[in-house]
């Protein structure tokens, strides 16, 4: 496990195919299942990711997590910028009509052993804000681990009742 100032990864091996986990974290409704903020409430149009560009729009809460007054249900466009199938998918917030913020998550998979074991690296990096927002004073909240050990909690879960 590892975090610094704009970027927390988390690695765990999990008793499961790559194939399995690929299909929960390749998949809109799979980032809803596995979500730990508590305010990803799901997708609007629940589909597969399999290419990059691709966009995937989710629903959203902000009041289970009380840090942002006011902010309550809203809609967030989400954009595919690296999938390699099996092995990597990433994503940034915003979309054509909302540009990208310039922080991304992902899941990095990799095979252990005869494949019935994948080390799997969750990543939330926010290294990349965009400057504008950035000089603008906006404080970023940084992804806290314990965000990334729920979802982690809940891919080993949903992964090893499919291996």
């Amino acid at each position: 496990m590892s975090s610094d100032e704009e970027r927390v990864t988390l690695t765990r091996t999990i008793k499961a195919s790559p194939e399995a986990i690929w299909g929960i974290v390749s998949h809109s409704q799979g980032h809803a299942d596995l979500d730990g903020s508590g305010m990803l409430v799901g997708p609007i149009d629940p589909k597969p990711l399999t290419e990059v560009g691709q966009t995937f729009d989710m629903d959203m809460d902000r009041a289970p997590l009380n840090d942002i007054p006011g902010l309550g249900k809203y809609q967030v466009r989400n954009t595919v910028t690296k999938l390699e199938p099996n092995r990597l998918v990433e994503w940034t917030i915003g979309g054509i009509d909302s540009p990208p913020l310039g922080h991304v998550y992902g899941f990095e998979l990799a095979p252990e052993g005869d494949g019935s074991a994948t080390t799997v690296t969750h990543y939330c990096d926010w290294s990349n804000i965009v400057e504008q927002l950035r000089a603008a004073g906006r404080e970023w909240p940084i992804v806290p681990v314990s965000m990334l050990e729920v979802s982690m909690d809940n891919l080993t879960r949903l992964a090893e009742a499919r291996s």
